[in-house]
């Protein structure tokens, strides 16, 4: 959340080792969202409500400027969930250091329809025009994914609605849901209670079966989420991420008039090398986030403060890709850099057709099988990250054509070191009028972020390169389709590491 200058970040920890368990609030500060300043956890079981754990939710800022934080509780061995408020122990404290979980506790408990071992992760609230509160909470009945919705006036006392926000049919249990609206025409974020005409809303489940998110736009209207009609409304829907992108939460930050996404990425490494290193998990990189202008799937983009970690840059223009080349970026810090180029080729004619004999709905198993290698007409092409001199190791961002009736973008990511290759992949309709495409790729260490057409495909993979590391990594532009591409633009820059926040 954002509140008077600070942002606060709030996350699921383990103080008791790199491994799942033992769950608390730990608790986080920053002026700019690059620089951050641990605290002491802010929420951590002692009370019967959450003895058993303190889970994930959400914040909302109450008029009167008032933040108040929702959170699931366990509260015995059988798992049983139910929903808790903390508040400020000092609103005068700048960065909230204390929280205070009063005694009313809980606010909700499962009423005898709910399966209340799968009850949990409470959003952000949302003001009606009849001044009346709701939240949604995740849950399933059986294989029936389900967004509960709660309504109150007091934000104390809530009531379950007679219908859910949402339902859908073997989606299994939904986790970490998130509800807002977005501008149909603006460039701006919205407040999470902004009902307005020219506004569509997302609703974005975490599905505990696949670790995937998904994500519909649709109506809000009485109560009731509808997804538009173009929507796939299950497994095959749209994602924010097509990688490893998993329990992410948006919030509304006024200072600047957007919203932002954030989410996390798990590790790809045993539970063992976890152990090892003695930590597991990161925070990607926040991310802005819009309705694209065909109002059909979001877009994101990498806040615009990462670019203050920019350092030495290098360029190139007009250089052609024949069929086989690749061409190495040099004078970078290749582990460590964000990298923004755009492709462009003459013509669609060697875009391959779409094959009926692939799943539309399953790129990674596409991306797995032709890779960089396999060689295509328009594409593959695209950028080979933390490579190692010999191309022993590299992790691939890739692009590459197919039509259908439209130009489809099949964007590939995919690691290769040794024995360990899996693969993340997306499909997406692109607008190629203009022959061009754009890939901007965030690489640190053992991630990578990559955005394809600015935004419209991401992917984030975690890698852990055992010879390309540190200075022995590079980075190279390459082409394996038959069809001549040229990099119009690259614009590469070395990545600082950020400082902990100054007091």
């Amino acid at each position: 959340m954002y509140y008077n200058g600070i942002y606060h970040l709030f996350y699921q920890y383990n103080p008791k080792g790199a491994v799942w368990g033992n769950i608390v609030w730990a608790h986080s500060v920053s002026k700019d969202l690059i620089s951050w300043k641990s605290l002491p956890n802010a929420i951590y079981p002692s009370k019967p409500f959450d003895k058993y754990g303190c889970w994930s939710g959400s914040a909302t800022i109450l008029p009167g400027n008032k933040p108040v934080i929702l959170y699931t509780g366990i509260v015995d061995e059988n798992n049983t969930q139910v929903q808790n408020y903390a508040v400020p122990a000092n609103l005068s404290d700048p960065y909230l250091r204390e929280w205070i979980k009063p005694d009313n506790n809980p606010l909700i408990v499962a009423d005898k329809s709910i399966n209340k071992t799968a009850f949990r992760d409470p959003t952000t609230a949302w003001l009606g025009r009849d001044g009346h509160w709701r939240l949604s909470l995740g849950g399933r009945r059986k294989d029936r994914g389900i967004a509960y919705l709660y309504r109150s006036k007091d934000f104390m006392h809530w009531v379950k609605a007679k219908h859910p926000l949402h339902s859908t049919a073997r989606t299994g249990n939904w986790e970490c849901p998130d509800f807002f609206p977005v501008s149909v025409s603006g460039k701006n974020g919205l407040e999470t209670s902004v009902m307005e005409p020219n506004v569509k809303h997302v609703l974005k489940v975490s599905l505990d079966v696949t670790r995937y998110e998904y994500y519909t736009l649709g109506t809000y209207k009485n109560d009731k989420y509808i997804p538009d009609t173009n929507m796939i409304d299950g497994w095959n829907g749209l994602r924010y991420d097509y990688g490893n992108f998993y329990a992410s939460k948006s919030f509304f930050d006024p200072s600047k008039n957007r919203r932002i996404l954030w989410g996390w990425a798990n590790e790809s490494s045993s539970t063992a090398d976890d152990i090892k290193k003695g930590w597991a998990g990161i925070q990607l990189i926040p991310r802005t986030i819009l309705l694209d202008s065909s109002g059909k799937q979001l877009v994101q983009w990498p806040i615009e403060e990462v670019e203050t970690l920019r350092g030495k840059k290098v360029e190139l223009k007009n250089q052609k890709l024949v069929k086989g080349q690749r061409v190495e970026i040099k004078g970078i810090t290749a582990a460590q850099a964000d990298v923004d180029v755009t492709f462009s080729f003459d013509s669609l004619d060697k875009a391959e057709p779409f094959d009926p004999s692939w799943d539309r709905h399953d790129a990674q198993k596409l991306c797995g099988h032709k890779g960089s290698t396999v060689q295509g007409g328009l594409g593959p092409f695209g950028l080979l990250t933390l490579a190692s001199k010999k191309l022993e190791e590299y992790t691939l961002s890739s692009s590459e054509f197919s039509r259908i009736k439209t130009s489809i973008l099949f964007l590939c990511a995919l690691m290769h070191q040794g024995a360990y290759r899996p693969s993340f992949a997306g499909f997406v309709d692109v607008d190629l009028t203009e022959k061009k495409l754009s890939l901007r790729s965030l690489i640190d260490n053992s991630v990578v972020e990559s955005f394809g057409a600015r935004g419209k495909t991401c992917i984030s993979s975690r890698v852990y390169p055992t010879l390309a590391v540190y200075n022995n990594a590079h980075l190279y532009a390459f082409n394996n389709g038959t069809q001549t591409v040229k990099i119009d633009s690259l614009n590469a820059w070395s990545m600082n590491r950020p400082l902990e926040m100054n007091n």
